[in-house]
């Protein structure tokens, strides 16, 4: 073949054809298909038109329909490695920019939804969560009151300290902390331990020395849990003990609501509330303790001398004994301690039941 020549003669030839038409002049021709208004047509479209011009006219035709979140399925799919080849589903908000060239020839049908339906599916979801959620509450709320009333019932009824030692408020802010502690809560409702009083004992009169040394009683529990004692102070009275320690002596005293001697019976029962109180208190070991050395005791070193039963009780003393003030401290007898026990488990419950109902009135304010 000859080579072309650029000669005048040759452009002056050219001059006379028609101009070629630029890609841009080109129509691209889809073939559309929407199923909901039973619609099926050819869409004509510039050549260098893209997606989000094809979404344009869909939302002109049918306003109604949520057009940033429908989809586009595309057929026949090329299975050329042109790049100008496309994916077989199309999103509005991230394919707008693909040509439509690139579509030319091929069948779109759409799939979208309308914008009542989704207002109507989100509004039923919406309903349907918040029924959830306040079943959920509803479920809680049971919860907490059963917990409540398990803790009004199964708890030191009644906590007092020796009114005639220093600092008696000291002591009461003790006991206190040892009866709401949340592993000492945590055993009581377990097991179900309900206790009439629980107080000090004066170190004087729990502490014996003799030419063997020097004896502490560092806890008794009477009648199986009509009386729970435990040592707070230091041996002068003017100091307190480490609290982990006293709480270990508890777990002791109370194995002895179910177990008197210290057999093995009780010290399989003394170490499993040790270990639920440690878990219900974050982990902590019982034998840990905040500041200095503490001597544990061996299972030969007991914390008493086994659960006692019988007799008439006084704060500190014996039944005749007086206080440092020289007034004679009134014992109380199992009677009295019983009653004092029944009228502070019913203030206990009632109290829940109020603070039940006052959350189940704030939870029905909220939903």
């Amino acid at each position: 073949m000859a080579a072309e020549v650029d000669s005048p003669l040759s452009h002056s030839s050219d001059a006379n054809l028609p101009p070629q038409a630029d890609e841009e002049d080109q129509s691209c021709i889809l073939t559309v298909k929407f199923s909901p208004v039973k619609h099926i047509s050819n869409w004509t479209f510039p050549g260098d038109a893209t997606l989000d011009e094809f979404i344009t006219r869909c939302d002109e035709l049918w306003p109604e329909y949520d057009w940033n979140h429908a989809k586009l399925m595309i057929s026949p799919l090329s299975r050329s490695t042109d790049p100008a080849s496309v994916k077989a589903l199309l999103k509005p908000l991230s394919d707008g920019d693909l040509p439509l060239s690139h579509l030319h020839t091929k069948t779109v049908k759409i799939l979208a939804q309308k914008r009542s339906d989704i207002e109507t599916l989100n509004s039923t979801a919406a309903a349907a969560l918040a029924k959830r959620q306040a079943k959920a509450r509803h479920r809680a709320l049971k919860r907490t009151s059963a917990v409540a009333q398990q803790d009004a019932t199964y708890t030191f009824h009644t906590v007092q300290p020796l009114p005639y030692l220093p600092r008696p408020e000291r002591s009461l802010a003790f006991l206190q902390r040892l009866k709401e502690d949340p592993g000492i809560r945590g055993v009581m409702r377990k097991h179900k331990y309900s206790v009439g009083l629980l107080t000090e004992m004066d170190p004087a009169a729990y502490t014996e020395a003799n030419h063997e040394g020097v004896t502490r009683i560092l806890g008794l529990n009477r009648n199986k849990g009509e009386v729970i004692e435990l040592r707070l102070r230091t041996d002068a009275g003017d100091g307190y003990r480490d609290y982990n320690t006293i709480r270990k002596t508890l777990c002791h005293e109370l194995a002895h609501n179910v177990h008197g001697p210290h057999d093995r019976q009780f010290w399989d029962l003394c170490h499993q509330i040790e270990r639920e109180v440690a878990a219900g208190s974050g982990g902590r070991t019982i034998g840990e303790v905040s500041a200095g050395p503490v001597r544990e005791e061996d299972e030969e070193e007991v914390a008493d001398h086994g659960a006692w039963e019988g007799g008439s009780y006084v704060l500190g003393g014996s039944a005749d004994s007086a206080g440092a003030s020289g007034t004679s401290m009134r014992p109380m007898d199992r009677r009295e301690i019983i009653a004092r026990a029944a009228e502070a488990r019913m203030k206990e419950t009632e109290r829940a039941k109020r603070e039940a109902r006052e959350r189940s009135q704030r939870e029905g304010q909220g939903s």
